[in-house]
């Protein structure tokens, strides 16, 4: 997923601040370092160089960790999948209990706090918030991928084979099948992420905008840890987030490299492999880096803004070139299906499915998880003026809305051409290529296609641009405003993390790092939850 955050709130009155979190910037102790750096000290300093290190060695040792990094992964998923699912259900039942408690009266900013945008804006920027390389790269292959184990088929990666339903029951069966493996789809992309979102992106506004703490995840657990906050408790949770989402930016960047270059195998003949993902994340990394120095901050947001507009435009047109009447029916018919199924889905305990929750939810739980400082910071900052109901309603409802569409329209329409035309090449191909060759069947396909191309493109500059931002907001203990230099370091980095991970055992390693360091970060978002009810508690209520 992705989030511009380079859209920043226009400037207005100060807040009225909570007198007992007065203590704000102060507490953290701001270092003008060489080269004119501004930084937190610590957390910059161990940050830097955990992942120089990480980088070097991974490099140094690439043809011995590939096979670690899938060990790591396996053990982590199949042993940590309940803990993943558990978390995932604990933060939307929060979110579900915040609308309709009476701490949902509590306003973003206090009691006479004003919107910041309007609510088109606000909606567009949610959706905007929920885009990236995640839809283009799993919009085809994932619902594709459910509906043919479900059915009772056989998938094949990396030489595993896999013969079983997601949810059994199907066989055979294939619009059972169909509904099975969209509304496993729409699990992965519903209310469960955004609700992970939600809860962080809450709990950075309550505390940045109503207790004038500085922005950065260490500032939720003041209600928790008091002063100790700025020390050593807090350094390890900032700590926690940097890593945390490096490694999710790293994993989509990866995921971004291995789409742009089969699209342009199957365009343009350019080879695959490690070497042709290698120069596209040098490239593109090379352009993010372009934007950081040059400082065209209004630049890239416009770029997003038009790759928005692309893929609008590209998810019209499957609409009303693929099969219409189905999308539109199947919208309703997923939904209700994800309904009905998300018991079952959502259940830690006593499944046979290990395969559906360790190889996928378990994955994308923690991968979400690493996302949420860089998606939370985003939707907090855009979000001042609501109350806590009107947020919650929104971030979880409008964005999952927009990610049904995606699935429903690509998935469906790749699951239609199987069904009624008889059309294997999405089920023969590679789930990086799968997009390419559910739009292969429609008009215009070699334009569209390059458009594909173009907009994972472009979601991996906007996200590494605005990643670095996030970043370097938690590394300089929650200024926004820190020098151009400290924003090319962690760029830089997770273009070279997504390459070591790319050469040291491509996309097992990117999923590996995302599941091990989103772990640790669910516990802080754990107690993170415990801090936001606390800190809700001492807000006054708005009328």
């Amino acid at each position: 997923m992705s989030a511009n955050e380079n859209m920043t709130p226009p400037d207005g009155e100060v807040n009225p601040i909570d007198t007992d979190y007065q203590v704000g910037q102060d507490n953290i102790k701001m270092n003008i370092g060489p080269f004119g750096l501004d930084i937190h000290n610590r957390v910059f300093m161990i940050s830097g160089l955990t992942v120089i290190a990480f980088v070097f060695l991974t490099l140094a040792f690439q043809n011995s960790v590939g096979p670690m990094f899938g060990t790591m992964r396996g053990w982590l998923t199949s042993n940590l999948d309940w803990f993943f699912l558990i978390s995932g259900n604990i933060f939307v039942l929060v979110c579900l209990f915040l609308i309709v408690s009476p701490l949902g009266k509590v306003r973003i900013g206090g009691t006479e706090a004003k919107p910041d945008y309007s609510y088109p804006g606000w909606f567009a920027m949610l959706f905007a918030a929920g885009m990236g390389i995640g839809l283009m790269f799993y919009g085809v292959s994932e619902p594709m991928d459910h509906f043919q184990t479900a059915l009772g088929g056989t998938t094949v990666e990396d030489g595993v084979r896999t013969d079983w339903a997601p949810l059994g029951g199907a066989e055979g069966d294939a619009e059972a099948a169909r509904r099975l493996g969209m509304a496993a789809t729409i699990y992965h992309w519903g209310l469960h992420p955004w609700a992970i979102y939600a809860v962080l992106a809450l709990a950075l506004a309550i505390f940045s905008f109503n207790k004038g703490l500085p922005l950065t995840v260490r500032s939720v657990f003041y209600p928790l840890l008091g002063e100790r906050v700025w020390g050593w408790p807090g350094h390890i949770i900032d700590i926690l987030a940097v890593f945390s989402t490096l490694f999710g930016l790293a994993t989509s960047l990866g995921l971004g490299a291995a789409q742009a270059t089969a699209g342009l195998n199957a365009l343009f003949g350019v080879p695959l492999g490690a070497t042709t993902q290698v120069l596209l994340v040098i490239g593109i990394t090379a352009l993010a880096l372009v934007s950081v120095v040059a400082g065209l901050d209004k630049g890239v947001k416009r770029l997003s803004e038009i790759n928005m507009g692309l893929a609008l435009l590209l998810l019209i047109f499957v609409i009303l070139t693929g099969p219409t009447i189905i999308i539109l029916t199947g919208f309703f018919g997923n939904l209700g299906a994800y309904v009905q199924n998300l018991p079952a889905l959502a259940m830690p305990f006593g499944r046979e499915d290990a395969n559906f929750s360790q190889g996928w939810t378990a994955f994308y739980w923690a991968w979400w998880i690493s996302w949420s400082p860089f998606v939370g910071m985003f939707i907090a900052r855009v979000s001042r003026g609501r109350t806590v109901r009107e947020f919650m309603i929104s971030v979880l409802l409008i964005p999952s809305a927009a990610c049904i569409l995606w699935m429903t329209a690509f998935g469906g329409t790749a699951i239609s051409q199987f069904i009624n035309d008889g059309y294997t090449g999405v089920v023969d191909a590679g789930l990086d290529l799968r997009l390419f060759e559910m739009l292969a069947v429609l008009p215009l396909s070699e334009i569209t296609s390059f458009i594909a191309i173009i907009l994972v493109i472009v979601f991996f500059v906007t996200s590494s641009d605005s990643g670095s931002l996030v970043i370097d907001t938690i590394t300089a203990g929650g200024k926004v405003a820190s020098p151009t230099p400290q924003r090319v370091f962690w760029a830089t980095f997770e273009g070279l993390i997504a390459i070591a991970l790319i050469l040291g055992g491509g996309l097992v390693a990117l999923q590996a790092m995302a599941v091990s360091t989103g772990a640790p970060f669910t516990i802080v978002l754990l107690v993170g939850c415990v801090a936001l009810f606390k800190g809700l508690a001492s807000e006054p209520k708005s009328v």
